[in-house]
């Protein structure tokens, strides 16, 4: 049996491009170039890459761009819309928890949650941090987004999803976190691009940075800085906060 988010994403693309989350791409690829110091000889690799939003951006800006993601209607999405937008990209269905690519990338990216923190233990989303940091080039540089673990010990998820949620798009319902796990239960209502109504039971895992410091640390990254992630406008100087819904992780190998 598929699992939820297996599930979410089969018929799904369409649907996703218009959630509230993918408005940010164009602000965040100025983030990624920034960090990539403007340098288009750059090889940078998209983990959970989706519709390709990110890497058709950084595409049309004269980056060399690989997307891998396990959805395979999303990759058709991706591919359909790099068709439409004239660029060249290599997308490629691949389970990001298993080894992909070894020394090849100067930069990875794994944006809005693109698979880490989807997975249902905590051994799935160490497999897909390790083998992101090992498609790395030495003194490559790893930038990723995950939920933010000090957002619910103040904050309701429910009301925040609900207040950033618009017609048409995913709802989330029935919201408990687990103090234990540090995961978010949940029931997503949704309808999919052919118009058919479904309901999954989901659960996400948040992370603490101390957590994502030590992970990141035990896989041999350097250097390690952890930011509030603020949609379409990532920044360094945007310092973590409990307001925080995501958190924003750079990390060099």
């Amino acid at each position: 049996m598929p699992q939820w988010y297996e599930s979410l994403f089969e018929n799904y693309a369409l649907k996703y491009d218009s959630e509230v989350y993918t408005r940010g791409t164009s602000g965040e690829c100025d983030f990624i170039e920034s960090e990539a110091g403007y340098d288009k000889s750059l090889k940078i690799l998209d983990i959970g890459c989706g519709t390709g939003r990110h890497s058709i951006e950084l595409t049309l800006r004269g980056y060399n761009v690989t997307g891998i993601d396990l959805s395979e209607s999303q990759l058709n999405r991706a591919k359909q819309k790099a068709f439409e937008n004239n660029v060249n990209i290599e997308f490629k269905q691949h389970d990001a928890r298993l080894p992909h690519y070894n020394n090849e990338f100067d930069m990875v990216i794994m944006l809005c949650e693109g698979g880490f923190s989807l997975m249902e233990t905590d051994e799935m989303n160490y497999e897909i941090l390790k083998n992101a940091v090992e498609a790395l080039k030495p003194d490559g540089r790893f930038i990723f987004t995950t939920l933010n673990g000090l957002f619910p010990l103040f904050h309701s998820v429910k009301d925040f999803i609900a207040s950033n949620t618009k017609e048409g798009n995913a709802v989330n319902t029935d919201n408990s976190f687990d103090l234990m796990t540090f995961r978010d239960y949940n029931k997503t209502i949704f309808e999919d691009d052919s118009g058919n109504k479904k309901e999954l039971e989901c659960n996400e895992r948040y992370y603490v940075p101390p957590e994502i410091t030590w992970l990141l640390n035990s896989l041999g990254c350097k250097k390690i800085d952890i930011y509030g992630a603020k949609l379409g406008a990532f920044s360094r100087n945007d310092k973590l906060t409990t307001n925080d819904f995501e958190m924003l992780v750079v990390a060099v190998k």
